[in-house]
């Protein structure tokens, strides 16, 4: 590996900009003669819309869906058994189905002239009964969402397995109930478009704080029915996406209308009001399962019912069945155990739209998983680390298929467990859970541990029959006149730092300085056809197409060095940007230079494609990579508060051979912080109207300085045998584990008090009525 390449820890080249003030996010564009654009949201959750009234002076600035000729709904299909789909209106059309969805559309000269308009506007309901629970969605007497299903459900699946059978041969059987709360997804940046329509080209110019130009692009094209080549997509700096921006956005469709119509470009950008009332759409969810064991430990099967909370539409393009459909899959998680039987609902209900949230699905599961492991603990009275260890694929089995067929490619899993008991000292632990902490709180540790399928491809998707499916990622690598490097990819970047990251990829195989290598990305002229970035792909997809291209040019290069050098291209070698020969040396700059200026001096035979390539690349095998870790948590409860305060925190994670750890470093905070929020602060609760109960940061908790702790990183790096450089992905991994790792540790330290906790966050009131109630029980059994 070179000392600036593969694995090197090298300062973010972004940051630079980004520390100065210099980034340019969607509010930064403003085209001449742009104006604003204010939506009028429902403030109800489901109810029929009789009439839309404004006064007549606002004509011309107020449009709702009549006015939209041509405008198709969005459409998010699968070619899943069973799945239902759903047309969404980008204005709500004689009907709204949840809080904040969108009715009208106000433009001014600016947001504010354009949120007074808003006000004038006038919407008469006739409200319906609001589907605000997705488990009462189920049932056959509730008010429906789409009338024209029969029912609530997107879609059903079912693992199934005989469970009767292994029920007969355990020692042990534990059910339990879980749930996850819904959340919002909060980056720094909320969403934004600036729509601007080109009369001489003919072209829609659409800013986006969009993870995925080219899916939205095409979503673009079908709602509009335009031509592709008719959009261009720009992702400009994007303040986070974590999936939230990862959707075709009503709003994008309704601006580029605008702008194609009025003749002036328009924007719009989400407040937090917006982002908090209209777009609570993750991670609720509900399971019931019974796990079956032997006395010894060892798992025999696990029986689950998991249903979703998939919300009143299908988004674009990864449809309402991305979550529960995937639990079916992955709820086995790093255990083998040889029974299983999961049934799933993706229920619709009067709340936004689920959308794929950092760990999708695997935060849910994950939570489930481990916190039923230590369930089955205590009922052998184990220590949960030895049942873990008892359960785990062991290395020796790599690569390994599990119970739902998911092709594990390689890892060491009980070694990441024990040096995560190592380092948080679980024997010290226990010796003082045995003495009484001097300020009278109860002191747990928990475990838990997963692993993160990512990269996956053709193989996989294309099963799901949504409207992605990824191929072959391409990049385009073109040696520019001075010898300085130029990179085109068609992900982009939303904190993961691709700028340095395919830099050192590059860097790597050609050996040219950091700052003569240019990342371009995130425009729909110049980069590749690409679904984007998503799913913990970009370091195995892009940097592996980044790295194919760069072999195809360095063949290039050598063969122009062999010409002038007078040997053959065999015997020429790149090393720290030069062409080395057996009788000399020339650098990429005069290699460059020859091609560009001197064409006099090149072969008879030269590859005439000259110093541009596109190269595509997909993996030996496309089913994914799996990075996986072991988290443990340290925490100390308040039993008269409910507070938890987290002690230490370890985190032992596997991804492969790490291309920047230092990156992969700050993907793990952030991960592990998002989680701490799962797991003890953040959630939206919807009242029996369906309304949402925190539409600020005062009320939508989000953990921060304080409640972070800091955290201990510890690296294992396990080739993946698929994959370019042995990379895997790792973006999400750091969300997954802390919900189900700290509320173990809760638990564990609230055990001599007969309390269980089983749904995130654990928050203090929760903490205390579990105590009460538990109390309570002890009075009545006396």
């Amino acid at each position: 590996m070179k000392k600036d390449g593969i694995g090197a820890r090298l300062i973010r080249k972004e940051d630079d900009r980004y520390m100065r003030g210099r980034g340019q996010f969607v509010g930064d564009i403003k085209p001449a003669g742009m104006q604003d654009a204010a939506f009028v949201r429902s403030p109800v959750a489901h109810a029929s819309i009789r009439a839309i009234k404004f006064p007549d002076a606002l004509k011309g600035h107020v449009f709702s869906l009549a006015d939209l000729k041509g405008v198709q709904p969005i459409t998010a299909v699968s070619g899943l058994p069973g799945f239902k789909r759903s047309s969404q209106p980008v204005l709500a059309d004689k009907k709204v189905r949840h809080v904040g969805e969108m009715i009208a559309m106000c433009i001014a000269p600016s947001r504010a002239e354009a949120e007074d308009m808003v006000a004038q506007v006038e919407v008469e309901f006739d409200e319906l009964p609001a589907v605000y629970d997705m488990l009462k969605a189920r049932d056959a007497e509730t008010a429906l969402v789409h009338e024209e299903w029969g029912d609530n459900i997107f879609l059903e699946t079912l693992v199934d397995d005989d469970m009767k059978a292994v029920e007969k041969t355990a020692a042990v059987k534990v059910t339990r109930e879980f749930n996850t709360s819904r959340q919002c997804m909060c980056p720094i940046e909320g969403r934004g478009v600036v729509a601007e329509w080109d009369s001489r080209l003919e072209q829609l110019t659409v800013h986006s704080s969009t993870q995925m130009p080219h899916i939205v692009r095409s979503g673009l094209a079908e709602c509009l029915d335009l031509d592709h080549g008719a959009i261009r997509v720009i992702a400009p700096d994007v303040g986070g996406g974590f999936g939230f921006k990862g959707i075709l956005l009503p709003e994008e469709v309704c601006l580029s209308w605008a702008a194609m119509h009025l003749g002036h470009p328009v924007r719009w950008l989400e407040d937090r009001r917006e982002n908090l009332t209209a777009s609570a759409n993750c991670r609720e969810h509900h399971y019931v399962v019974t796990a079956y064991a032997d006395n010894e430990g060892k798992l025999l099967g696990l029986d689950a019912e998991a249903t979703v909370d998939s919300g009143a539409y299908s988004a674009y393009p990864f449809s309402a069945c991305l979550e529960a459909a995937q639990v079916a899959s992955i709820l086995p998680g790093v255990y083998d155990f040889p029974h299983y039987r999961c049934h799933t609902f993706s229920a619709s209900t009067n709340k936004p739209p689920i959308l794929p949230y950092r760990g999708v699905a695997r935060t849910g599961v994950c939570f489930a998983m481990e916190l039923m492991i230590d369930a089955v603990a205590r009922e052998l009275g184990m220590e949960p680390t030895d049942v873990r260890m008892k359960n785990l694929v062991q290395p020796e089995q790599m690569p390994f298929d599990n119970i739902t067929n998911k092709h594990f490619d390689s890892g060491d899993y009980p070694e990441a467990l024990r040096r995560a008991i190592e380092a948080i000292d679980l024997k010290a632990i226990r010796k003082r859970q045995k003495k009484t902490e001097h300020d009278g709180r109860k002191v747990g540790v928990g475990f838990a541990v997963y692993c993160e399928q990512a990269a996956h491809g053709t193989s996989i998707y294309a099963g799901w029959g949504i409207p992605m499916v990824p191929g072959h990622e391409q990049a385009n690598m073109r040696l520019t006149p001075d010898g300085g490097l130029e990179i085109r990819i068609g992900a982009h970047s939303h904190g993961q730092g691709h700028e340095t990251t395919m830099s050192q990829v590059a860097h790597e195989i050609l050996g040219i300085a950091h700052d003569k290598i240019k990342l371009v990305h995130g425009d729909t002229a110049y980069t590749p056809y690409s679904t984007g970035t998503w799913g913990s792909r970009c370091m195995v997809m892009s940097g592996g197409a980044v790295a194919e291209a760069c072999d195809q040019l360095a063949e290039r290069a050598k063969a122009i060095a062999a010409k002038m050098l007078q040997c053959k291209p065999k015997e020429v070698s790149l090393k720290d940007g030069r062409a080395i020969g057996p009788n000399g040396e020339l650098t990429i700059e005069e290699i460059a230079y020859i091609w560009y200026r001197k064409p006099q001096d090149l072969p008879a035979d030269v590859n005439p494609s000259g110093l541009e390539v596109i190269a595509g690349y997909k993996p030996d095998r496309d089913s994914g990579t799996f990075s996986y870790a072991a988290h443990a948590a340290l925490t100390a409860v308040d039993t008269l508060t409910g507070e938890v305060e987290i002690l230490d925190y370890v985190v032992v994670e596997d991804g492969g051979v790490l291309v920047n750890p230092m990156i992969v470093d700050g993907q793990l905070y952030g991960g592990a912080a998002q989680g701490i929020g799962t797991a003890l602060y953040e959630e939206m609760p919807f009242d029996t109207e369906a309304q949402p109960l925190a539409s600020t940061l005062s009320d939508y908790l989000l953990p921060g300085p304080t409640e972070v702790p800091s955290m201990r990183l510890f690296h294992m790096e396990t080739p993946s045998p698929y994959t370019r450089f042995g990379v895997k992905g790792i973006a999400e991994g750091g969300a997954i584990a802390p919900p189900a790792a700290i509320t173990n540790a809760i638990n564990d330290a609230l055990a001599p008090l007969g309390v269980e906790l089983t749904i995130s966050p654990v928050t203090p009131r929760r903490i205390v009525e579990a105590i009460a109630s538990a109390d309570t029980k002890k009075v009545a059994a006396a």
